[in-house]
């Protein structure tokens, strides 16, 4: 089953099927933070596991048998019910992301907007920011919810830019309207601008090697995305410095590989061979795992107007059993500004890789990794640019749980105790399908280092 993944069970109830029906009380909705929309609280309001909807969406109920309900002594294991959420609030990012992503091909509005460094930011990565915000503190309380995110709301809060404010405002309310078909509880009144830039601002967490935090990338490699290419969606709790946990959400990495095509645009590829309304292939995936398992798993993308099936949808993933780099492929950045392609076609090169690099933006290098679909994903960043860690925590941890091996060029773990940035770096980041294969690449980078311009 794949929330748990050791002696002790818990199993979420199952949505079709049962004969028990049970109102639960549950925390997930401990508190409001936008009170000004009802006079009503939510401190004492029983909240529901979605098995049901009806047109409105006002009634929840949960089927429940009791026979499937089995918690060792020690209790459900830990961080279930957060990686629970996570995948819910993820699927609804991805679907959100996926609209976008459609009216930025026809180009039929969604502007793309640029940052103070050039890169781009489009209406999804704010929107998305502020629906997991929203999402999160609605679940365990605003009070317990810190959030490590990459965009601020000064860019939405000036006075010009009032259409983009609105534009946003328009696609988080969407979007929470199908919240339960994901099985989350759909706000009781649309959002104001006030509160979707309080969802964004409330990302204002610095990290650190204490406390607990999650980091999120509400559109990894927004260049992909207004390519119509490929995107992420990274989200990842961190406590005490370390990832117990990490989602990602890959709307255009199908579930077959053999409908991925790395050296043109997914959705030409996919628009030529299948009708948009076939339900015949799986166009994305999320995939998820959490500290300790020894797993990762993968289900596909949420279906239009259906109920999320959590977690009978999923399926296991592991990294490959490849470990000749011959017969190996490695993963790269699409864009050089971001890695010295120069520098890995040496290494790999050096170590006998024949194969030609996967390149795909944004974290979904990691996830072709924890599927067994590549090998080794190297990036060697040019000198003066420091990754940060919602570029990297979620597909950490997927990787790692998979079989697979994350560190640094000298071989130490990634640190997440720093701060926003992997502070500390040595070079570059390896990530590999397993430790001999990993040892491998750290030697060839030793010997290669010296003579290269990094």
């Amino acid at each position: 089953m794949p929330l748990n993944c050791s002696s002790l069970v818990f199993r979420v109830p199952y949505i079709l099927g049962q004969t028990n029906t049970t109102k639960l009380t549950s925390t997930t909705y401990v508190g409001s933070c936008f009170p000004t929309h009802s006079k009503k609280t939510h401190q004492n309001k029983p909240s529901r596991i979605v098995s049901q909807l009806n047109q409105n969406y006002s009634s929840f109920s949960v089927m429940e048998d009791q026979k499937n309900l089995l918690v060792s002594p020690a209790g459900p294991e830990k961080y279930s019910k957060e990686l629970d959420v996570a995948v819910r609030a993820v699927q609804m990012a991805c679907s959100l992301c996926q609209k976008v992503q459609d009216s930025l091909v026809s180009k039929t509005n969604s502007p793309v907007h640029s940052k103070d460094d050039n890169s781009p930011v489009t209406v999804a990565d704010w929107s998305v920011q502020a629906t997991v915000s929203w999402i999160l503190s609605e679940s365990f309380g605003c009070r317990n919810v810190s959030i490590l995110a990459e965009e601020d709301v000064q860019s939405l809060s000036t006075a010009d830019a009032t259409g983009l404010l609105d534009a946003v405002v328009k696609t988080v309310n969407d979007c929470l309207t199908e919240a339960p078909y994901f099985g989350i509880k759909r706000p009781e009144m649309p959002l104001r601008s006030s509160d979707v830039l309080e969802a964004i601002s409330r990302c204002n967490s610095v990290g650190g090697p204490t406390g607990r935090f999650w980091a999120l990338d509400p559109v990894d490699g927004t260049l992909g995305f207004v390519r119509g290419d490929q995107y992420a969606v990274a989200l990842a709790l961190i406590e005490d410095g370390e990832v117990v946990l990490g989602v990602l959400g890959c709307p255009n990495y199908p579930m077959r590989k053999e409908w991925l095509s790395y050296h043109h645009r997914y959705h030409r590829i996919i628009s030529k061979l299948t009708p948009p309304t076939s339900e015949s292939w799986d166009k994305g995936c999320v995939i998820y795992a959490r500290k300790g398992c020894g797993k990762a798993w993968m289900q596909p993308l949420h279906q239009k107007n259906k109920m999320l099936a959590w977690p009978n949808s999923a399926i296991p993933v592991q990294v490959s059993s490849i470990d000749n780099p011959a017969l190996a492929t490695f993963c790269e950045p699409v864009e050089k500004s971001y890695s010295s392609h120069s520098f890995t076609a040496g290494l790999a090169h050096s170590v006998g890789l024949r194969k030609q690099p996967l390149r795909v933006y944004s974290m979904v290098k990691y996830a072709a990794i924890a599927r067994g679909d590549a090998e080794i994903f190297m990036k060697f960043a040019r000198s003066g640019y420091k990754e940060k860690i919602w570029d990297h925590a979620a597909g950490v941890i997927i990787i790692q749980e998979a079989g697979g091996v994350v560190t640094d060029a000298g071989g130490s773990p990634l640190d997440f105790s720093k701060g926003i940035f992997l502070e500390g770096l040595d070079r570059g980041i390896i990530a590999c399908a397993g430790a001999k294969l990993h040892e491998k690449i750290i030697r060839a980078v030793d010997a290669s280092w010296n003579s290269s311009s990094l």
